[in-house]
């Protein structure tokens, strides 16, 4: 039985754990995640999806806030695995590592050479991309550079969010990965290199990113909503404070960037550089999320007309 350490850390990474669990032709001699981390408003100490799935089947769990040159890294490479697998796992992987196993292959949230970088899915949906894909590609010492092993795409709908793309790219990412691991192992599969000329990169998203500029089209704005949405949620500025929004749907109307041109019991509709858009849920400063009806039969009861965003 192959001998394998996995490497990931969100649910995406968690729902291709479980599949090489289930499938049952590989021994998870370890499983790397990151740390612990204080998330939401309580700053409560939460597991990893990833670790979650580790402790319940019972597997070693290792948990280095950097893995080059940690006591961590020496007893992954002295466990003798033959293989690394990783999914989102969110560092580097250190060369003696890498040359201590046999093969070690990554599942990409990408088309690649497309979108290199921590943040291929978010880019895809805020550049207005028609299809997200993933690739199996073989890991060398440059980010996300391997040769690539297999690639699967599907399309971006309108309905479609961050979340809903994770979650579908994740049982992608799991099923192409067990379907053509095998084939892989066994030689019966050539990789292809990239085209240097075609790569792009997506970094992480940086905090400056996730503001709305009204000056944009309405559906710039849709995409970069939808591109953040379940985290870290877009924001524009009202009553000078962070006014998150989570869900907009583009529409027709005309006006100043950033400008409420249409306010009833229901319905707020916010001018863009081309077109508007109709907030559906927003999170004001310091309070829950909420749909634009229980906004404006509350705190958005003074908002008018002529009033401004950003």
């Amino acid at each position: 039985m192959t001998k394998i350490i996995f490497m990931g850390t969100p649910d995406l990474a968690a729902t291709v754990l479980k599949g090489i669990i289930a499938d049952g032709g590989y021994e998870i001699l370890a499983v790397v995640t990151q740390p612990d981390r204080a998330v939401g408003r309580k700053k409560e100490i939460k597991m990893t999806p990833v670790k979650e799935v580790a402790v319940a089947n019972n597997l070693p769990v290792y948990q280095p806030e950097k893995l080059s040159g940690s006591p961590e890294m020496a007893e992954l490479v002295a466990l003798g695995a033959d293989g690394i697998i990783t999914a989102a796992f969110g560092q580097f992987l250190p060369g003696k590592l890498l040359d201590s196993v046999d093969f070690a292959v990554n599942v990409h949230g990408s088309l690649l050479p497309k979108y290199r970088g921590g943040a291929p899915i978010q880019y895809a949906i805020i550049n207005g991309d028609k299809e997200a894909g993933i690739t199996i590609m073989e890991m060398v010492r440059q980010m996300d550079a391997g040769d690539m092993i297999a690639k699967a795409a599907i399309p971006i709908t309108d309905a479609d969010n961050l979340g809903t793309m994770f979650d579908k790219l994740a049982v992608l990412g799991r099923d192409l990965l067990l379907k053509t691991l095998p084939d892989y192992l066994a030689g019966r599969l050539t990789p292809e290199p990239q085209d240097e000329s075609q790569v792009t990169f997506s970094p992480n998203i940086a905090p400056e990113e996730e503001r709305i500029d009204w000056t944009k089209s309405n559906r710039a704005i849709f995409n970069l909503v939808r591109g953040l949405n379940p985290w870290p949620i877009a924001h524009t500025i009202w009553n000078n404070k962070r006014f998150k929004v989570s869900e907009i749907a583009p529409v027709e109307g005309e006006g100043e960037p950033g400008q409420v041109i249409v306010k009833t019991k229901k319905e707020l509709i916010v001018a863009t550089g081309d077109g508007a858009v109709s907030l559906k849920r927003v999170q004001p400063f310091g309070k829950p999320q909420m749909s634009i009806t229980d906004f404006l039969n509350g705190l958005g009861r003074d908002i008018e007309v002529g009033d401004y965003f950003g």
